[in-house]
C-alpha cells in the first residue's frame, strides 16, 4: 500500500499542476458559429447586450392569487414575442421584493425573461415598453432590469 502511495502522491501533484498551468479562453471551449448572413443570429456580435427582466407574480405562500401560468404565457404572447421574435428565455424563480413603505419584504413567485439583442434604442425602447405593460397590467412599482454588454455567437 504504501509503494502505491509513494507513487500516487506525485502524479496527483504533476497532474495538478498541469491543470492549474492550462489557461481556458472563450475560443478553447466554444464551438465555432454555424450560422452565416442571418442578421438575427449572427455568427459573431458586436454590440449586442444580455438584458434580465424579473417579474413578480404573486406571493410565493399564495399561488391561487396573483398572475397565473396561463395569464403569463398571454403576456409573453401579446407584448413580448411580438418586439423580440427571434428567441428568449423564461426561469422561475423565487424572489423577494420590499416596496415602499413596507417593513419586511414580500416573498414572491418570479420569472426572470432573458433577452440578448443589437443595443439600438429601438431595442431599449421595446425593453422599455415591456416594463411598463407589466406595471400597468399588474400595478407593480417596478419590474428590475439587468442589461450588461454580451459576447454572443450562434
Amino acid at each position: 500500500m504504501q509503494v502505491r502511495g509513494a507513487f500516487f502522491a506525485p502524479f496527483l501533484a504533476l497532474t495538478l499542476v498541469a491543470c492549474a498551468h492550462k489557461q481556458f479562453t472563450p475560443t478553447s471551449v466554444s464551438a465555432a458559429p454555424t450560422l452565416q448572413g442571418d442578421p438575427s443570429h449572427p455568427g459573431i456580435t458586436r454590440g449586442w447586450v444580455d438584458t434580465k427582466l424579473y417579474f413578480g407574480l404573486g406571493l410565493i405562500d399564495r399561488p391561487e392569487q396573483g398572475v397565473s401560468e396561463a395569464d403569463w404565457r398571454g403576456f409573453l404572447d401579446r407584448e413580448v414575442t411580438p418586439r423580440f421574435p427571434n428567441g428568449l428565455s423564461v426561469l422561475d424563480v423565487y424572489g423577494q421584493w420590499q416596496g415602499k413603505n413596507q417593513k419586511t419584504p414580500e416573498r414572491l413567485r418570479s420569472k426572470m425573461l432573458i433577452i440578448d439583442y443589437p443595443d439600438t434604442p429601438e431595442n431599449r425602447a421595446k425593453i422599455e415598453a415591456i416594463r411598463a405593460a407589466w406595471k400597468q397590467k399588474t400595478g407593480d412599482q417596478s419590474v428590475m432590469r439587468v442589461t450588461e454588454p454580451a459576447d454572443v455567437s450562434f
